[in-house]
């Protein structure tokens, strides 16, 4: 190949390099100017809403206290929790053991729940290794508390010979 044909090549390769970028730019412009328009149309068709709605004009609310709003949970006093009144009458054994029964389904229905998440395979995984974590840290710091003891007593050791062949000496020049 020749470097005429080389540059006739890479001539031709700008070229196509440069009509593909215009009908790029040409697609991009065309698809912003039609959702310019729709733009255009969405926003009078909301304007046309709007004036409708306010040409209507809806009439305000009236400020009456709703009859379904709970301002207390009983009739107990302030200081007075709810667990501390007194139900009057006897209760029929039907009422009871339904009572009885809910409270033992829930109960069981929570620790059920319970169960389940604790032994739950993410839950065994997590624990197992924060074990894993917790034993490897704890192996480390009895290594360095041993090292660290031994070096202390290893020092005292040479501090205790050091101070005999002091006294020896000592011993040795009165002598």
């Amino acid at each position: 190949m020749s470097s005429e044909q080389i540059w006739l090549a890479a001539g031709g390769a700008v070229a196509l390099l440069l009509l593909l970028t215009v009908l790029v730019l040409a697609t991009v412009v065309r698809r912003s100017s039609r959702s310019r328009a729709d733009l255009a149309e969405r926003v009078a068709a909301l304007e046309a809403t709007v004036g409708a709605l306010q040409a209507a004009r809806v009439p305000e609310p009236r400020d009456e206290p709703a009859s379904y709003v709970i301002t207390a949970v009983a009739d107990d006093g302030p200081g007075e929790p709810e667990t501390s009144r007194v139900v009057e009458g006897r209760i029929d054994g039907a009422l009871f053991a339904d009572i009885v029964a809910r409270e033992s389904v829930i109960k069981a229905a929570g620790l059920a729940h319970g169960l389940r998440r604790a032994l739950a395979p993410e839950a065994r995984n997590r624990i197992r290794f924060e074990v894993r974590q917790e034993t490897r840290r704890s192996r480390k710091q009895r290594r360095a508390d041993l090292k660290a003891a031994l070096r202390d007593m290893q020092a005292r050791e040479r501090a205790r010979t050091q101070a005999q062949t002091a006294e020896r000496g000592d011993e040795g020049d009165a002598a």
